[in-house]
């Protein structure tokens, strides 16, 4: 029985991104361990069958001894497991991991970096982000190593540095959803339209912009239209906004927090048009759900964004950080100057040809296969 590690900075991604993967590899034969930070959620992954290792990874610390320390323990893992398969996920892990492998001699990694991430926005040349340039090349040049991306950008950027074979590196569009339960649904009939954030409350995510937007709309459309907000504050993360600060910004009917939903499909079924203004993804989870249910899509011109969205076919994409394109974009939805339906529709028929998780699982485990 082949040996797949999945490592992960944190439980509840690999839950909601890449739980799917590793029951298909299971499925296939693979005897699965998850390594992960614990935040509560281990046994719920040890009923689906696999085991799992807790290594305290630190989502956005810039400690250097705390990364040494789980470069440490993963090359450690890596020796005395020697698994037949290394699944990295996310920039951090894919960084520290390969590292490890390398010092553990361990050729058979796949590195899933699902956006370039923060450090990565455009204007940013921090320390930080030059201590990351220069680990790539140090981490991940290899002639055996394989690279998941999400969009057109992020393969130009990796192909651009020559870390790898180029048909090593492979484009699979996002996390992928189930189009089953996420199935197409009419939209609602409702007086307002409810224009809906799905998303941590992140500046990078266009937070402020939505708002301001909304603002600057409400003496016109107050009573055609509603904002929702839903996701969670990620304190973590160097871009989030305080919860206080938020509820300043909001007065809970015309623009409304309703925090972190374990279920969103209703709320994407309630909502009349998506609007993600990301300055930068890898290819938003959020995005290819509102499509599978059949939303029209408000989204920024900018990479992993724009994968989700033709242009005038099931949506709008607007010029990123501008609240006033993004303004004029849902004054379009509210004053009927889309056909809505179409879009709609649209969205769900993008859905169907792109973003299944029987595609994304099934390139996943052909990389696999090939160690």
């Amino acid at each position: 029985m082949k040996k797949l590690f999945i490592v992960v900075n944190v439980d509840l991604f690999f839950l909601s991104h890449r739980l799917p993967i590793a029951l298909a590899a299971k499925a296939q034969g693979y005897d699965v361990t998850i390594i992960s930070h614990n935040t509560g959620r281990q046994k719920e992954i040890e009923k689906h069958g696999f085991s799992f290792i807790d290594v305290p990874f630190e989502r956005s610390g810039t400690n250097f001894f705390h990364e040494l320390k789980c470069i440490l323990s993963l090359r450690k893992l890596y020796c005395k497991h020697k698994p037949d398969v290394i699944h990295h996920v996310t920039l951090k892990a894919c960084l520290l991991g390969s590292l490890a492998a390398k010092m553990a001699k361990q050729k058979n990694v796949v590195n899933a970096i699902s956006g370039l991430g923060y450090n990565f926005i455009e204007g940013r040349k921090g320390l930080t982000q030059r201590i990351i340039q220069c680990m790539i090349p140090i981490a991940f040049k290899s002639k055996t190593f394989y690279f998941i991306l999400q969009n057109h950008d992020d393969v130009d950027v990796i192909s651009k540095m020559k870390l790898v074979p180029s048909e090593h590196i492979v484009l699979i569009k996002g996390s992928g959803v189930c189009l089953n339960e996420y199935s197409y649904t009419e939209l609602p009939q409702t007086d307002r339209l409810q224009f809906l954030f799905p998303a941590r409350m992140l500046y990078d995510k266009g937070l402020n912009e939505f708002i301001e937007a909304a603002n600057r709309l409400k003496p016109k459309i107050s009573d055609k239209a509603k904002f929702i907000l839903a996701g969670d504050c990620d304190t973590e993360n160097l871009a989030a906004i305080k919860p206080n600060d938020l509820q300043q910004k909001i007065d809970n009917d015309y623009i409304k927090w309703i925090g972190f939903q374990k279920n969103m499909i209703p709320i994407y079924q309630q909502s009349s048009v998506v609007v993600l203004p990301s300055y930068r993804e890898g290819l938003p989870k959020s995005l290819i759900e509102a499509c599978a249910i059949g939303r029209p899509v408000i989204t920024t011109d900018v990479p992993g964004c724009k994968e989700c969205v033709i242009d005038g076919y099931n949506g709008r994409l607007v010029e990123v950080k501008n609240a006033d394109a993004l303004a004029s974009a849902i004054l379009e939805f509210v004053e009927n100057k889309h056909p809505m339906k179409p879009y709609s529709q649209n969205s769900r028929t993008l859905a169907e040809k792109e973003f299944s998780i029987e595609n994304v699982v099934n390139k996943t485990l052909k990389i696999y296969n090939h160690f």
